[in-house]
């Protein structure tokens, strides 16, 4: 146990025959330990060097221990300073390297290639976990894997590391069954989502350092993507994902509570409305026939005064309903 700490299994052993005794004499130890006299004399030595145990005055000598409580309190806290200082220097020699690979990459190197699925999860997740600030990402099909399957725990972890995480859909992927309802859970675990309709390629971007691009061939989603390196393209990955955020549809605003006149029922239906679902993607999002989709679409466009569906979803963006 006491190792964690740094403190070697001897020490562990002879501390706490000496804390059991409160005060102990060498020969009083040697019959608790198995050491020789030599060995408990060097322990004996380490332990009040390090403060676990003190040397009493008079002969022969007497050693007491330090109490457990504090030992633990004192230790612990010199090992989350030497922890401290690590990930300190850690964080300044991956900033040096960095900005080493900024400066001094050949252009041939500011892009990589990922080949292999297990390797691009691997790429993926690694982009989550280094993030510090934020994650955005472009999402459309085709999917390797189901879009539907997500994972739960890693959103939430990256809600609790409190980083942004931005998200446009393009509208083809609403129509995947289950994937709005899969949309809908990230927002409530902090995402922020907008949907656009021409979200030219899938993406995701680790703050303003890596970018991750799958490779499309054919129309296809392969098992490649791009792991492009801080340079100009990266910039313009950059540009063209806060473009399509600006021009982008909010699917909600996470937070928010609509206002008295939609119930919260309504707020979904509005929410699907303003990014373009259709009325077989919002039946099967909340469970209604396609009837009655029709009738409270009906009701919502009255409630605004709007003559289309469209007009409905962009009043209620107006009023920051969604």
């Amino acid at each position: 146990m006491w190792h964690a700490v740094g403190v070697s299994e001897p020490e562990a052993l002879v501390y706490e025959a000496l804390t059991r005794r409160r005060q102990a004499v060498l020969g009083d130890l040697l019959g608790d330990v198995a050491l020789s006299r030599a060995q408990l004399t060097r322990t004996l030595g380490r332990l009040v060097d390090r403060g676990l145990a003190s040397r009493l005055p008079g002969r022969p000598a007497r050693y007491a221990a330090t109490p457990p409580d504090q030992v633990a309190t004192l230790l612990i806290a010199d090992q989350e300073r030497d922890l401290l200082r690590l990930r300190t220097h850690a964080e300044r020699l991956a900033e040096e390297v960095r900005r080493r690979e900024a400066t001094g990459r050949h252009p041939a190197e500011l892009v990589e290639v990922v080949e292999g699925a297990a390797n691009l999860r691997a790429t993926l997740v690694r982009l989550q976990r280094e993030a510090r600030t934020q994650i955005r990402g472009l999402d459309r099909p085709p999917y390797l894997d189901n879009p539907v399957r997500g994972n739960p725990e890693e959103n939430q972890q990256l809600t609790d590391r409190g980083l942004t995480y931005r998200v446009v859909y393009d509208r083809s992927a609403l129509a995947i069954p289950g994937r709005m309802a899969e949309i809908w859970r990230g927002i409530q675990n902090g995402e922020r989502a907008r949907v656009a309709s021409n979200v030219p390629m899938k993406m995701m971007l680790c703050d303003d350092r890596l970018a991750l691009i799958p490779v499309m061939a054919d129309g296809q989603l392969t098992d490649a993507a791009y792991l492009v390196h801080p340079s100009s393209l990266l910039d313009a990955v950059s540009e063209l994902f806060e473009a399509l955020w600006e021009r982008a549809v909010a699917v909600n605003r996470a937070g928010e509570d609509p206002p008295d006149r939609l119930s919260g029922r309504d707020a979904e239906l509005v929410g699907l409305l303003a990014g373009g679902a259709t009325d077989e993607t919002i039946a099967r999002t909340l469970g209604w026939s396609v009837r009655t989709v029709h009738r409270h679409v009906h009701r919502i466009m009255a409630l605004v005064g709007a003559e289309s569906r469209f007009q409905a979803g962009m009043e209620a963006v107006r009023r920051g309903w969604v």
